[in-house]
């Protein structure tokens, strides 16, 4: 399946929303079981994505043929519409390697029990808040409203930490919701939707993945305002989610599949242009709608590019020397333990309960599972390829 129109729609958030409860999933998950326990111990490779620069690894691992060259054979990556359709895919089955944002792994596998488990990170950094050309300083979204993409997304972690330390309350409120001077109304918004609702005035910023900030640019709707690897460094967006069953019951296929990935991640951090247009409406598959100048403004920027964000402020910590969007597969266990404790002061939607329950060691141990990912980095050169220092461990900076 590979849809024309990538634009979710209001039905499919609140789809999303029933899929990560019990109740919601058990049907999907019984469908699951049922086609774990019949499939072939080779059956392929089944990519499902957003046509977002977070798949990047994973279309480039198709493209480049390195699943077969690591002994796994791979069908094309199906395009899907929303993350609704990314779940239910990936719940029911249709699809077993998908990306995902990585509070949503931690909403399925504890909202729901999901069983599923994050093997590697897909990508770092690759967002943005951006405002509308008149907002100069963040302080002044006060009584406004700002688009995120969905509730358990770092976009929505990010932004309400920035907007706290200008002394900004964040609410759930809908764009056409007063909000009070002192107050930001978060809204949920599909990406596709962001850039025009912003040229409209709709909203007067969004928290996105890329490219949807570079799109703002290219169209000149919108300003990056900071980007979201300036105030977390270094931080995970999509992270790569694969069933339980496999991990269990095909180890030897797992690793294949987290090797040909991390290949893919070190491919891409050196030919940053060249992904740019395979990854294009312009490339041989036609991964996403994009145009190749849009992405290459975030896979590839000039280095004039950051002497602007720079002098305008999207950048304020340049001694962290972070990427637009860089690609290092390790799940640090410290990221997932402080994105626990985020999440717990974070304004969501629907019940998040289940949140306080959670220790955030006991999930960075159960919700990972970095057997896969620490082989296949070890077999490139180690994180020293991906310009790291040799440890599997790091503190994590975080910095308005």
């Amino acid at each position: 399946m590979c849809l024309n129109d990538p634009t979710p729609t209001r039905r499919d958030i609140l789809k999303l929303a029933a899929l990560f409860t019990a109740a919601g999933a058990a049907p999907l998950l019984s469908a699951l079981s049922s086609r774990a326990a019949a499939q072939e111990p080779d059956a392929p490779v089944r990519i499902g994505y957003l046509p977002i620069t977070d798949a990047a690894p994973l279309l480039v691992a198709h493209h480049h043929g390195l699943f077969e060259e690591a002994g796994v054979q791979a069908d094309a990556p199906v395009m899907l519409r929303s993350w609704a359709q990314v779940i239910e895919a990936f719940l029911s089955g249709q699809v077993n390697v998908i990306h995902l944002l990585s509070p949503m792994t931690i909403w399925a596998r504890y909202g729901s029990q999901v069983p599923a488990k994050v093997v590697a990170w897909n990508h770092v950094d690759g967002s943005g808040l951006t405002v509308a050309p008149d907002i100069e300083d963040v302080s002044q979204l006060g009584g406004k409203h700002v688009a995120v993409p969905f509730w358990y997304s770092i976009h929505n972690v990010v932004v309400q930490r920035l907007l706290r330390e200008e002394g900004l309350t964040p609410v759930s409120a809908g764009p056409d919701t007063a909000v009070a001077d002192n107050e930001v109304g978060l809204v949920v918004m599909p990406p596709s939707d962001m850039p025009p609702a912003l040229a409209s005035g709709r909203i007067a910023g969004y928290i996105v993945a890329e490219p949807f900030n570079a799109l703002a640019e290219h169209m000149n709707v919108g300003r990056v305002a900071r980007f979201t690897g300036d105030i977390w460094k270094q931080h995970a967006c999509c992270v790569v989610f694969m069933h339980e069953h496999d991990l269990k019951e095909r180890p030897e296929w797992s690793q294949k599949v987290v090797d040909a990935i991390v290949k893919a991640q070190l491919w891409t951090r050196d030919h940053r242009k060249e992904a740019a247009e395979l990854l294009s409406r312009a490339g041989t598959h036609r991964y996403t709608p994009h145009e190749p100048e849009v992405l290459k403004q975030v896979l590839a920027p000039p280095a004039s590019a950051r002497e602007g964000y720079l002098s305008s402020g999207a950048i304020q910590h340049p001694e962290w020397n972070s990427q637009r969007i860089d690609f290092q597969p390790y799940p640090f266990p410290s990221y997932t333990e402080e994105l626990v404790r985020q999440l717990k002061n974070t304004v969501v939607e629907g019940n998040a309960g289940f949140l306080d329950t959670l220790d955030p060691a006991e999930v960075a141990r159960d919700l990972v599972d970095d057997r896969f990912v620490r082989r296949s980095i070890e077999a490139v050169g180690g994180l020293s390829a991906f310009g790291f220092p040799e440890r599997f461990e790091r503190d994590e900076e975080i910095e308005v």
